[in-house]
């Protein structure tokens, strides 16, 4: 059973940093293409950043410079380090994992940027 657990979210303060974590379990971690969503109320669900398995990433215009996608093959965990926040990265934060032709979710976990 593939399994995608968030932590890390929270409310954070405008310029402020946060990281979030995302440990994966039921997969082959380290071939794993891994992910980070986000949807804000009101809006489409989005892509904020890809890592590969051979860890080329991209990322949505909105964070470049500013977020940063990384994964640990040990510990079977991706991370999403946010920095310089401002309030429209105020979002539910999904990590993804494309493995094997499957797509996986996480349930998501709230970061609200607010003063």
């Amino acid at each position: 059973q593939v399994q995608l657990v968030e932590s890390g979210g929270g409310l954070v303060q405008p310029g402020g940093t946060l990281r979030l974590s995302c440990a994966a379990s039921g997969i082959i971690f380290s071939i794993s293409t891994m992910a980070w969503y986000r949807q804000a109320p009101g809006k489409q669900r989005e892509l904020v950043a890809g890592i590969t398995a051979i860890n080329r990433t991209n990322y949505a215009d909105s964070v470049k410079g500013r977020f940063a996608i990384s994964r640990d093959n040990t510990k079977n965990t991706v991370y999403l380090q946010m920095n310089s926040v401002n309030t429209e990265d105020t979002a539910v934060y999904y990590c993804t994992a494309r493995y094997r032709n499957g797509d996986y979710w996480g349930q998501g976990t709230q970061v609200t940027v607010s003063s």
